[in-house]
Formats: structure tokens, C-alpha cells, sequence
């Protein structure tokens, strides 16, 4: 006799940017761009307690954000 479980998988097909909308082609689970990709979990003192934010941002998206700072992020 044979059993026989069954599997759930998923894959990642694209990545969209939640700012531009470009689309980050993905083969075979590997992104043909690099993303920034955020999740964030708003803590106890804040006003979004446990609220859970997750966007993705393609480069040049990243790169306009980043040229908004007024201390630079660290290399």
C-alpha cells in the first residue's frame, strides 16, 4: 500500500515595485533585478500597533528615496 501526502508549493513569478509599478521579472525563483523589500511590524508605541507593512521597491525607486535623506544610510 502506498500513502501519499499531499504538497503545497508556491513560487515567486514577479515582483511588482509599490512605488513605479515596474515588474521584476522572476526565473525560476530568482529575481532578473534586485529589490529592496521591506516588512515591518509597527510595535506597541506606535500608533499602527502590530500593524504588519510590507512593500518592495526596485532600484531606481530606492535610489530616489534614499537621495531624500538628511543623514545619507550607511555603506
Amino acid at each position: 500500500m502506498r500513502q501519499y501526502k499531499v504538497k503545497e508549493t508556491k513560487e515567486l513569478n514577479k515582483i511588482i515595485c509599490n512605488k513605479c509599478g515596474k515588474e521584476i521579472v522572476v526565473n525560476h525563483g530568482i529575481p532578473e533585478g534586485d529589490v529592496l523589500s521591506v516588512d515591518k511590524r509597527w510595535g506597541y508605541f506606535s500608533k499602527k500597533d502590530n500593524q504588519v507593512d510590507s512593500f518592495d521597491l526596485c532600484e531606481d525607486c530606492y535610489d530616489e528615496f534614499v537621495a531624500t535623506f538628511s543623514i545619507p544610510a550607511g555603506k
